[in-house]
């Protein structure tokens, strides 16, 4: 009998100590919270991880990061920070997608803050209260298959105008990230018939929608289909990887779409003075050269010596610089939305 009994001792005190060392890792991490900054990121973690891991190192503050998916990021991220309004999670909030923040400033999630390097970004790329700033932005492009067809935007805009065979191009579903701004815009400029119509051609012409514009542009590189819609940090990627790809600017009503990371700090935080540190260090012209010299190539927004930008990010400059204003484009967004989910969502 005393042997079933040492092992019943043996398995309750391995019990025991399990839920002892769980308590410990719970109590560990709720420690490390409170002496941590974190940090919801709808960027790139490839992109993003050693820009935060720098800060950590040259502030001594330390840095917990959830990022989302590709699918669903920028817009999954707000989701959640609206529901965590009453319980802020999160200190700051370093977003890919300017509307979504735009919603969390209309919800009250944000704190304004106006610091060192908010001067240099240019009006329309930021807040006028502090509430965000925005810097380092993307492009809405078109990525070509220059072996399947030339680089011509007149032949790009004739073919989706004309409705023609679209099955050979591509497009992220619009309920998500930059291709929802998109939409957003063409709403904003276009009105809801308009918008509506040109959806309507593109599904019967066949186009493919996928799940995000990673997707598209692998489509595009390895030749499934002719040209696509996607942002340069994507179209980027597969030409550092020597795909034969080209870009050119999408536009609406003649304004590119030019989409700024953006930076803000979570109503509530109880680490303001580490969340602001962190803040100016995002929105230095250091972090913005960072960014452009990356293989994401983004646009830096302040002013800076171009000359020292990678070629390929001064040709865009250009482009940005016929950039629409994205900031009275919340209604729009949120009826865009609307009826999105009830095409996609029956």
């Amino acid at each position: 009998m005393t042997q079933p009994r040492y092992h019943w001792f043996v398995a309750a005190f391995a019990v025991a100590v399990a839920i002892g060392s769980t308590f410990n890792l719970i109590h560990d991490w709720h420690r490390r919270d409170e002496q941590s900054l974190v940090v919801y990121c709808a960027h790139d973690a490839i992109f993003a991880d050693e820009v935060l891991r720098d800060f950590e190192q040259s502030s001594g503050i330390k840095v917990i990061v959830k990022y989302d998916s590709e699918a669903t990021k920028s817009l999954g991220l707000v989701n959640m920070l609206i529901q965590e309004k009453a319980n802020p999670q999160c200190d700051v909030f370093w977003n890919n997608e300017l509307l979504g923040t735009c919603e969390l400033q209309a919800q009250g999630v944000l704190l304004p803050y106006r610091g060192t390097g908010y001067d240099r970004i240019p009006s329309r790329f930021k807040d006028p209260d502090g509430f965000w700033t925005g810097f380092a932005a993307r492009m809405r492009v078109y990525i070509v298959n220059t072996e399947r067809m030339p680089v011509n935007l007149a032949e790009i805009d004739s073919r989706l105008e004309k409705s023609e065979d679209l099955t050979r191009a591509a497009i992220a579903q619009p309920l998500f990230g930059t291709t929802l701004t998109q939409y957003t815009l063409q709403w904003h400029l276009w009105g809801a018939e308009r918008t509506k119509a040109w959806h309507q051609r593109l599904k019967n012409g066949g186009i493919r929608e996928v799940k995000g514009n990673a997707a598209t542009k692998d489509l595009v590189a390895d030749g499934a289909c002719d040209f696509g819609f996607t942002d340069n940090d994507d179209f980027f990627v597969a030409k550092s990887a020597g795909k034969p790809v080209d870009m050119v600017p999408v536009r609406v009503d003649g304004q590119t779409v030019c989409i700024p990371n953006t930076v803000a700090i979570i109503n509530g935080t109880s680490k303001v003075q580490a969340a602001q540190k962190l803040v100016d260090f995002l929105l230095s012209a250091e972090t913005e050269f960072r960014l452009a010299q990356s293989d994401a190539r983004q646009i830096p927004l302040g002013l800076l010596d171009q000359s020292q930008t990678p070629f390929q990010v001064r040709s865009m400059a250009d482009w940005a610089a016929d950039a629409a204003d994205l900031r009275p484009l919340l209604p729009a967004r949120q009826a865009v939305i609307r009826w999105l989910k009830s095409e996609y969502m029956k």
